[in-house]
């Protein structure tokens, strides 16, 4: 019951981000870089305040710095964002989740993880379902908004293999936000693109950061020490699901039976997908 619990509400986190990306970018209230630096800087203090709450008996814990991890988080957080300023949503989600299922997937055939004729059948299923939600958006994407979703599926499919590994998700994660301050500060005045902020903007931001990201996160990594990789790439086929019904709540954003049905297949899809072969 704990994982699913926790996976509900990271599930719920994800979605959350594409949404107040898709508000923030799509409404051109802030630019990509400082959407991203804000996003990556409020999370790294909401989370330390929760450390130094929580964590005051427990500082003198040892952790292991493992690079590939915040350079993985600003890759995908980079990526993700400026993805969004060229890509539908459909297109975007579709095209993010197939990069981490591809790559968590691919980690788990390596480690020996192997998913049953019913497994297989619900995967596929789920597929036909997201293409069928986005298949509007998938006649002309642009090749470098997709190419840089793809980075960003990848970089955070790699990101949540590590995070599997992880013994405190509070202390990692904090310190996965902390390191990846100066990583994406740095790539945003690389990146040179001409600056853009708004009060609404920066709020998306820091929402981002500090409950979708910087909360969801934590989260996620308590799900994922129930979850093998197989198991975790598949059900993320969901958050587009999610996504696309908050944006009809929160953005007015229009009800279709197109949304309907998709959202029908690819949850049996997943339920098909997450199947135990019993024996």
């Amino acid at each position: 019951m704990k994982t699913i619990l926790f996976t509900s509400l990271s599930l719920v986190a994800f979605a959350a981000n594409s949404i107040l990306c898709r508000f923030a970018l799509g409404g051109e209230l802030i630019d990509a870089a400082s959407f991203t630096s804000i996003r990556i800087c409020s999370g790294a203090i909401f989370l330390g305040i929760i450390l130094i709450l929580t964590k005051r008996g427990t500082m003198h814990i040892s952790y292991k710095i493992q690079w590939m991890m915040p350079v993985m988080l600003t890759m995908y957080a980079l990526f993700f964002s400026y993805a969004y300023t060229s890509l539908s949503t459909g297109t975007g989600a579709l095209i993010l989740f197939g990069a981490v299922q591809a790559t968590m997937i691919i980690s788990g055939w390596i480690s020996g993880e192997r998913m049953n004729l019913i497994q297989v059948a619900g995967f596929f299923l789920a597929v036909i379902g997201l293409v069928y939600l986005v298949s509007p958006g998938l006649s002309s994407p642009s090749p470098l908004g997709a190419a840089l979703m793809t980075i960003a599926g990848i970089a955070w499919g790699i990101y949540s293999l590590f995070g599997r590994q992880t013994k405190d998700p509070v202390i990692t994660t904090t310190l996965n936000f902390i390191y990846s301050i100066p990583i994406v500060l740095i790539a945003g005045l690389l990146i040179a693109s001409p600056v853009l902020i708004t009060s609404k903007g920066v709020f998306a931001a820091v929402i981002s950061g500090t409950l979708a990201s910087g909360a969801g996160y934590v989260i996620w990594y308590a799900a994922l020490k129930g979850l093998n990789a197989t198991r975790a790439a598949i059900i993320q086929l969901t958050v587009p699901v999610i996504a696309a019904m908050g944006g009809i709540v929160l953005l007015s954003e229009t009800f279709s039976a197109r949304l309907f049905i998709s959202s029908i297949i690819i949850l049996s899809g997943v339920g098909l997908a997450l199947h135990k072969k019993k024996g």
